[in-house]
């Protein structure tokens, strides 16, 4: 995988940083009438059945269910606050709220509840036969408190003159994504500094190490993958996590490798780039150079027991959360993903059909049908997240309440025309139509591709 299919967390990932806090209360908001119309840009969908996804019997769904109820009750939060106006968000979280009160986890339980409660939707870009996939994990490094001979990389706090992209509301997290900017000390702003600019010292004296590290190929790719863990002198574990960014757009140091002739396409990897760097330290820095973002972090607490939380605020499991387009896709919407992938070893592919949750995004995870596959934390995970760079087939599962022939059904048609008569009378020396003709107004559909549509009728269907 190059450096730009591996970039799409850090910067990329959590504009959320914390895991709300809910009360036990789970009250139900009234449901609207009917689901508004579900739109994807540039995408085409198809409505399927769980016999066509393939091995979906051999799923382990109670292991889906559990990463699905894991971001429910942030499902759930996010309907009521009514921020997110998109038609899915409602009927998702009552499904949430099913979800949460199941009590039987077996596999044969989990898969009732997901073929009762879901209907999938082939869904890809316009004009494409399969989506798109990579991986992701969470780097584990050696570090210290203090520079030392040995850890000589800083890693920085967010500086206090970086002003957020403009029109990022007051209160919310620091975007993944715009361009940020310098407040100089006449108020005025100015662009940041680039990669290059801190690497040689831009931010020295201004006291924003977090902790220094060995080698700055480990910072690099802890602010590719947009968390870490740091393994200190004594044994203590201090977790880091996305805070802001420089406001420049990644550049795929992988794509340059290639296009010097220094490393063959077909070899690409993020272990292939570590090596590279690992054995010209010189050209490293200026391959980094390149990519002109950085990323700055935060302390989220001292512990190596527990996942990282993506950008819905709830821990990731690995295997099973995805980070997917957040303009196009409600955080917890689950997707089966049918693909071949290097997962046991560089070139050799096996079988990867599973049901993922979106949970995370990230700044290069574009589209109807691309996501970023979280495998989990340390070099072994790394090794095999960094080998995705692969085509998937993408279903979409939407609560049943979106059922395409169901709301379909249940949507109101609109006003008659006038009949004959009327018609003559409003405009007359025109030709009648044919005598107790009724012409219907403009067809409204409320998801996308029903498979029947209301005949129509002489006067307006009542709201159900």
């Amino acid at each position: 995988m190059d450096a730009d299919a591996a970039s799409r967390r850090g910067r990329h990932r959590g504009t959320h940083h914390h895991q709300t806090r809910f009360n036990d209360d789970l009250g139900r908001p009234p449901k609207p009438d009917i689901p508004g119309p579900i739109k994807f840009t540039d995408s085409q969908i198809e409505p399927v059945s769980f016999a066509e996804l393939t091995s979906w019997e051999t799923d382990d769904h109670a292991a889906a269910l559990k990463a699905f109820r894991t971001g429910c009750r942030a499902v759930i939060a996010k309907a009521r606050n009514g921020t997110d106006g998109r038609p899915i968000l409602p009927p998702l979280a009552e499904t949430c709220r099913r979800a949460l009160a199941e009590r039987n986890l077996t596999n044969e339980a989990a898969r009732a509840f997901f073929e009762a409660n879901f209907r999938p939707l082939r869904i890809s870009k316009l004009g494409d036969s399969a989506g798109f996939l990579t991986g992701y994990y969470e780097p584990i490094v050696a570090g210290s408190r203090f520079p030392t001979r040995e850890f000589t990389v800083p890693v920085y706090r967010r500086p206090p003159d970086l002003v957020p992209p403009a029109g990022t509301p007051r209160g919310a997290g620091f975007p993944n994504s715009g361009k940020s900017m310098r407040r100089l000390a006449d108020g005025t702003l100015a662009p940041y500094y680039e990669r290059g600019d801190i690497e040689n010292g831009a931010l020295d004296g201004q006291h924003l190490e977090i902790c220094w590290l060995r080698d700055p190929t480990d910072l690099f790719f802890i602010q590719i993958q947009g968390s870490g863990r740091v393994r200190l002198e004594d044994g203590t574990v201090l977790r880091i996590n996305y805070d802001a960014h420089n406001g420049y757009s990644y550049t795929a140091i992988g794509r340059i490798l290639i296009e010097r002739g220094l490393v063959p396409r077909e070899e690409m990897s993020m272990e292939r780039i570590r090596q590279w760097m690992a054995s010209a330290p010189d050209g490293g820095r200026e391959l980094r150079s390149h990519n002109k973002a950085y990323v700055f972090f935060r302390i989220t607490g001292l512990s190596d027991d527990n996942e990282p939380a993506g950008a819905q605020g709830v821990p990731l499991t690995p295997g099973r959360s995805i980070a997917v387009d957040k303009n196009l896709h409600v955080y917890g919407t689950p997707f089966y993903i049918e693909a071949q992938l290097p997962v046991a070893a560089n070139h050799a592919e096996s079988s990867f059909h599973r049901t993922m949750i979106a949970q995370d995004t990230g700044s290069a995870i574009v589209g109807p049908a691309r996501a970023d596959i979280y495998y989990g934390a340390g070099d072994e995970a790394g090794r095999i997240a960094g080998r995705f760079r692969h085509p998937g087939k993408f279903a979409l599962l939407i609560p049943r309440e979106l059922d395409p022939v169901v709301a379909g059904e249940k949507f109101p048609l609109p006003a008659a025309r006038p009949v004959a008569k009327e018609l003559a009378k409003q405009e007359p020396g025109k030709k009648k139509p044919a005598s107790n003709t009724t012409v219907a107004t403009e067809s409204v559909s409320a998801v996308p591709l029903p498979s029947a549509r209301p005949k129509p009728r002489s006067r307006p269907r009542p709201r159900t």
